[in-house]
């Protein structure tokens, strides 16, 4: 210890809920939530519903490309020369890369590296899914383009280049797919959230259509229009113009998963450290374990103990970097060398902090799952 783990019972099981999940649309699995090769093989080779990768950045893609993953597409724009001219070489090859814009300044620099090499660059507009309310922006600040005037300059840029060529349109509803609506002891908060999910949801067909339309009538004929996340896929499903769903958290279905209303997947990762300290007969503490989850601080980022049941963080330490002191429920007789598990807050970024993963199926390990880490690999 510590160590992390993967247990292969309900990953599979969270597999199969996803497929069902999906209806009739493809589902591309995003990376970032997964980050070990032998994973991301596992679930794309489970089922034909899977449909490529969303990866987050071209170091990582060229690292994919590597251990024989095709169909990728860049879900942040990259602006490093060398990094792109890498792949738009790789893509001459024969791989299918598709890099993301959201402006004509990205188009043009895709363009005039595509130029040098004489190859076409594939990429991908990035419309902005977001909800303005009166103080309020209900979403994350991603692309810059929120309508279809705006898009359609950009397009129209596209069309001018005999060097690159628009492949597919991708829309993120972060704030439907990553904000919980069923937290515990938060009535009226969960109301609120779920009125304006229910609100969003409508703008987000309304908008993702209007922009499919103006592209069609331009005469520009898309491989692939790219929505939702884990939290969005009962209502991105819906979509008739939606053709793939990018899936990652879902699969280890981490602690920020926990409370939504739609859905409930099984806890599928996890870590484990160890108790070296007894300062109090309701109390241990463990070495390690403070692996806090990147985004706005708070509370929903910290680790939680998973197992056994019912121990508690001490508000005033919570998951430290060298130490995690736990309160014990009444009658837990816990011993030093014990094993305490924890899940993380989000998916993917617990396997930044460790090099493997021990693949658990039934009460046995069966197999040892590298990370990116593990590979010597660290891409952000």
């Amino acid at each position: 210890m510590p160590f992390a783990y993967v247990n292969l019972d309900l990953l599979d099981a969270n597999i199969r809920a996803i497929v069902s999940a999906a209806g009739d649309k493809k589902v591309r699995v995003a990376s970032k939530s997964i980050r070990s090769i032998a994973v991301l093989r596992r679930i794309i080779n489970s089922d034909e519903v899977f449909q490529g990768v969303m990866c987050y950045t071209a170091r990582e893609a060229d690292f994919l490309i590597q251990n024989g993953f095709d169909d990728l597409l860049l879900g942040y724009p990259m602006w490093d020369k060398s990094e792109i001219t890498n792949l738009l070489r790789a893509a001459d090859r024969g791989h299918m890369i598709v890099f993301m814009v959201d402006s004509i300044q990205h188009v043009e620099h895709i363009e005039k590296l595509a130029a040098t090499l004489g190859i076409q660059a594939a990429v991908c507009l990035d419309i902005d899914m977001s909800t303005n309310y009166p103080g309020l922006h209900f979403g994350i600040w991603r692309s810059p383009v929120t309508c279809w005037s705006q898009a359609r300059l950009i397009v129209e840029r596209m069309m001018q280049s005999k060097w690159v060529r628009l492949e597919g349109v991708m829309g993120y509803e972060a704030q439907i797919a990553g904000v919980a609506d069923h937290v515990a002891g938060q009535w009226l908060k969960n109301r609120l959230i779920h009125q304006l999910k229910r609100r969003s949801i409508r703008e987000v067909m309304k908008r993702r259509e209007e922009i499919l339309q103006g592209i069609q009538a331009l005469g520009v004929e898309l491989r692939f229009v790219n929505a939702g996340g884990t939290g969005s896929m009962d209502s991105s499903r819906l979509e008739r113009g939606v053709t793939e769903i990018t899936v990652g958290s879902g699969f280890y279905s981490p602690t920020l998963f926990d409370h939504y209303t739609g859905f409930q997947y099984l806890p599928a990762a996890g870590y484990a450290v160890e108790i070296v300290r007894k300062p109090r007969v309701d109390m241990v503490t463990c070495l390690g374990g403070g692996y806090t989850a990147s985004g706005g601080a708070g509370i929903d980022k910290v680790p939680q103990p998973y197992l056994p049941e019912g121990l508690k963080l001490i508000s005033l330490e919570g998951a430290g970097e060298v130490q995690t002191p736990l309160r014990c429920p009444s009658g837990l007789q816990l011993a030093l060398g014990d094993p305490i598990f924890f899940r993380h807050a989000k998916a993917g970024e617990l396997c930044e902090r460790f090099a493997k993963l021990y693949a658990i199926s039934g009460e046995v390990i069966v197999d040892e799952y590298l990370t990116y880490r593990g590979e010597g690999e660290c891409f952000l």
